[in-house]
């Protein structure tokens, strides 16, 4: 089974989603002893985020583009293959300023190609091609979003990568997050804890 395992933290080991994600990593590798590990540092090796010129060579791939164009088309092309190749993919998501960041959005736009991961069809609506995949999102928030909680309405990085992985017909989302780690050691205790229970409950 190949598994993609991105991290997208700027905190390095500070980080309680990198955390997550590595703790879900190994708790499917327990499961599954047959995994196949490909890992992507979003912060420590950023994807270029999307140009004008990038953009135009990608919808324009017979004709003749700047070295630097072709050495970013390579790079998306990279990112989108290793995404395709896995059965299962681990993001852990860092929730800065009510989103995800900038580097995992970086990674998202080089996903969502139309004729890859999703097609539009006769009538002109969007079709999915990634229904088989399992995604596992690791979340760590500084605050509590939660549902049921007043400030809810702020989450957009859970919200958000819903609606683009299910727009590329993703189904089987997953979601452990750690809640209010800013708030205080004891409560990043907790959070990571309970969290933490949660991927041992983890199964195939």
């Amino acid at each position: 089974m190949n598994l993609l395992h991105l991290d997208s933290s700027i905190l390095g080991p500070n980080s309680v989603s990198r955390t997550l994600s590595a703790g879900i990593v190994a708790q499917v590798q327990s499961v599954d002893a047959s995994t196949t590990v490909t890992y992507r540092d979003l912060a420590a090796d950023p994807i270029p985020h999307l140009s004008g010129g990038t953009l135009f060579a990608a919808q324009n791939l017979t004709g003749q583009h700047a070295p630097e164009v072709q050495a970013d088309l390579a790079i998306g092309g990279a990112v989108l293959q290793e995404f395709l190749a896995a059965e299962t993919v681990v993001i852990g998501a860092a929730f800065y300023n009510f989103g995800i960041s900038s580097q995992l959005k970086a990674w998202v736009d080089r996903i969502l190609i139309a004729g890859q991961t999703f097609r539009y069809g006769a009538d002109g609506r969007p079709e999915g091609l990634c229904g088989a995949k399992r995604v596992i999102l690791g979340i760590a928030r500084g605050g509590f979003y939660g549902p049921g909680t007043p400030t809810e309405s702020f989450e957009h990085a859970e919200t958000y990568l819903r609606t683009a992985l299910g727009f590329i017909g993703v189904t089987r989302i997953e979601v452990i997050a750690a809640e209010g780690v800013a708030i205080g050691p004891d409560q990043r205790a907790a959070a990571v804890a309970g969290a933490e229970q949660q991927i041992a409950a983890l199964t195939a």
